[in-house]
């Protein structure tokens, strides 16, 4: 009985280690739009999948991103016009800052 305890404290130590120690899943892409309230939303799109994010106070950001090149859209009210960056890198642990992105109309 003894040794069946032990055997379950460490199966769940192990178990415990290898979510606890999970690698760093995914990249971060930020960015500020001037002006401030012009934006709508920003998406950023590789392949089939799309990220959307509010855009607050000027400000956006997507969250664990996986790695990747992706395409972003700043989201525009009229009288301005959308913004397009293209071929926007994303590395896993790694932020990657768009800067600023003027809206023109």
């Amino acid at each position: 009985m003894k040794k069946l305890k032990v055997t379950m404290l460490a199966l769940a130590a192990v178990a415990f280690g290898t979510f606890a120690f999970k690698g760093i899943e995914g990249g971060s892409v930020t960015g500020k739009v001037t002006p401030a309230d012009a934006a709508t939303e920003a998406l950023a799109i590789t392949g089939t999948d799309t990220l959307k994010s509010p855009v607050n106070d000027g400000a956006f950001s997507f969250q664990n991103a996986k790695s990747g090149t992706y395409t972003v859209i700043v989201g525009a009210k009229a009288p301005f016009k959308p913004a397009t960056i293209a071929d926007v890198k994303v590395e896993d642990g790694k932020a990657t800052d768009l800067g600023e992105i003027k809206l023109t109309n």
